[in-house]
């Protein structure tokens, strides 16, 4: 019998993360810090922008679809952008946090006056404490988690229509794993209805994109490949050591000259080595030590 305790976890971001450079993988998603035994974490306002946007949005999914947009979507969002406000959300000056926090301002004010779907009933895949999860293999001990953003249900064809809301300015690419994580997800955790649509919302330009799903065998897949790759990464972390493992693809990181690594690891880096390029804005919601990298 597979163990989750001693399972390989994977999601979209922890992947990403991966893709991106194996170092900062390991850096964001597995090491601890000798002092407070947290995870450590650099936050940015674009990281801040998405959290205080999301909430508002995804919470809204609590409420009956007839009278889900009577709330009041500024005042959600002005109560829960006090989390994020100042260092802890990673602004550097007022100015910063003022521009951020504007564009959320005017994201959900197109959204209430078009909310488009929220306005339908939804599903919520069932969880407990973690995240929405499934073993993706049983037989590598992986188990795979996350949590849509939003899952309309169609009663026409009596299937679902699952959404990501996005609220940077970069378009998903082609090769993302999102929506196969999200198509997965649905799959294995609820069962009496499938998956037949699913699109982006770039909430900035209030662009509603549909993109074609893949097959669930192709889906799965895919994100079993790269979840494998991690895998194997881990074992030889403990078979041969973490520097073995988790290699930066532009090379080590130099703490006397600071140079090498990636922009994705190098600020990890000025964590561990203690640089006055980051700066420490206390611990997170998850327990992580939150730094901001200094301009």
């Amino acid at each position: 019998m597979p163990d989750k305790y001693t399972a390989v976890w994977v999601s979209h971001s922890s992947m990403g993360d991966f893709l991106k450079c194996p170092r900062y993988y390991y850096l964001h998603n597995m090491y601890k810090s000798p002092v407070t035994g947290h995870k450590v974490s650099v936050v940015n306002p674009h990281m801040s922008l998405g959290v205080a946007v999301h909430d508002v949005l995804e919470g809204l999914a609590e409420f009956p679809a007839e009278s889900r947009m009577n709330r009041d979507l500024l005042a959600l969002y002005n109560a829960g952008w006090k989390k994020v406000s100042g260092k802890k959300g990673g602004f550097q000056s007022a100015d910063e946090e003022a521009g951020f926090k504007a564009r959320g301002t005017e994201m959900l004010e197109k959204v209430a006056s078009d909310p488009r779907f929220l306005v339908n009933k939804c599903i919520k895949l069932p969880q407990d404490k973690m995240p929405c999860n499934f073993y993706l293999s049983e037989e590598h001990n992986i188990i795979l988690n996350g949590l849509v953003d939003w899952i309309e249900y169609l009663p026409e064809t009596e299937s679902l229509h699952i959404v990501d809301f996005k609220t940077g300015k970069r378009e998903e690419t082609e090769s993302s794993l999102q929506l196969p994580i999200y198509l997965l997800l649905c799959d294995a955790l609820h069962k009496k209805r499938k998956v037949t649509k699913a699109s982006y919302w770039y909430l900035e330009s209030d662009k509603m994109v549909e993109k074609e799903l893949p097959d669930i065998d192709s889906a799965r897949q895919s994100v079993l490949d790269v979840a494998l790759k991690v895998k194997e990464a881990r074992d030889i972390s403990k078979r041969d050591g973490i520097e073995k493992a988790f290699v930066c693809p532009q090379g080590a990181y130099d703490a006397e000259s600071k140079s090498g690594g990636c922009m994705n690891c190098r600020p990890y880096e000025f964590i561990l080595n203690g640089d006055s390029a980051v700066e420490s804005v206390g611990v997170g919601g998850f327990s992580q030590d939150m730094y901001i990298l200094k301009k």
